[in-house]
């Protein structure tokens, strides 16, 4: 069984959800999730022999959420998680991200090598910086309505998402109607970030409508920001990083993505998949999870946890 506690770490409270004895994994989730979107992996890993530590990420659920939005850069996220292993009282740990909490998992790997030991990413490649600031790179390209753009301006968004919070979660983890799935990532004029949504469909087998309920009571509580907060420092981060241009994972790494996730199949993501080596020399597995989509951990936790556990029991037996 899990508990749950707040710690408090790099200053601020994280809500936390543990299980189990042994290595230290911590779990990050992404956007709009929760520690609750590893519901799945938690008691896998714990009765496997691992001490499992999920945090609410800064800005979610029952975590502290800063009002400064520059509170939100890839040194605070990552110094979270940097605190979080400090307040268990450990000095090592294995780190997996999904979605946003990926970028996170990458980075603490990549700043603090004598820390993380071995690095996991779902959904989200490991960081190829750039030759230019991300959103600047988008409006070079002609390109205005990304959800990043949208996601920008303080405000715009949480009013649209948090106008119906069940409408909303419905849709961002719920929806499954569109052919193209990167069709959501673009907001049409005057239709907002939900306008491709359905609320009215049946939810998909993996998420039941208590599942979906315990999403929409916290983030009724909690609101958008914090989590919207974390898109608006997307350029100053490629400033923040700019000593790491170019810099590898040295550490044992694994990729797991689902085949029709919209973060891989497009342009970008698709070729960033095919060179994962480039940042990742010692990756061990690439696994794209035939069918699956973007809530892998939740979508297909039996493949996600088989490969989590092969991994980190390889790695923490190394």
């Amino acid at each position: 069984m899990s508990s749950t506690r707040v710690i408090k770490a790099n200053g601020i409270d994280l809500f936390i959800r543990e299980a189990g004895q042994g290595p230290l994994v911590v779990l990050c989730h992404g956007w709009p999730e929760l520690s609750y979107s590893w519901r799945h992996q938690i008691p896998a890993l714990a009765d496997a022999g691992f001490h499992v530590v999920a945090p609410d990420m800064r800005g979610y659920g029952q975590s502290a959420a800063p009002a400064d939005v520059t509170a939100y850069s890839i040194f605070d996220t990552v110094g979270d998680v940097v605190g979080l292993v400090q307040a268990l009282g450990e000095t090592k740990a294995m780190v997996v991200g999904h979605d946003w909490g990926a970028p996170v998992a990458w980075h603490a790997a990549l700043f603090r090598p004598d820390i993380f030991t071995a690095v996991a990413g779902l959904s989200v490649p490991p960081p190829f910086r750039g030759r230019g600031k991300p959103l600047e790179l988008l409006r070079q390209g002609g390109i205005t309505n990304f959800y990043w753009q949208y996601f920008q301006t303080p405000g715009v968004a949480e009013a649209e998402l948090e106008h119906d919070v069940a409408r909303t979660m419905r849709i961002v983890l719920g929806g499954r109607g569109l052919a193209d799935p990167s069709a959501a990532m673009f907001v049409q004029d005057g239709k907002g970030f939900l306008g491709h949504g359905h609320p009215e469909e049946p939810l998909p087998d993996w998420l039941s409508e208590a599942e979906l309920a315990n999403f929409i009571e916290t983030f009724q509580k909690s609101g958008f920001r914090g989590g919207l907060n974390w898109y608006r420092n997307l350029d100053r981060n490629w400033e923040l990083t700019a000593p790491w241009q170019d810099a590898q994972i040295h550490q044992p790494s694994l990729f797991i993505a689902g085949s029709k996730d919209a973060v891989i199949t497009g342009l970008i993501g698709a070729k960033r998949v095919n060179e994962l080596e480039r940042v990742l020399p010692n990756l061990t597995r690439r696994l794209i999870i035939e069918g699956a989509g973007h809530w892998v951990q939740q979508e297909r936790p039996d493949e996600v946890n088989a490969a989590l556990l092969a991994f980190l029991r390889n790695v923490s037996s190394g």
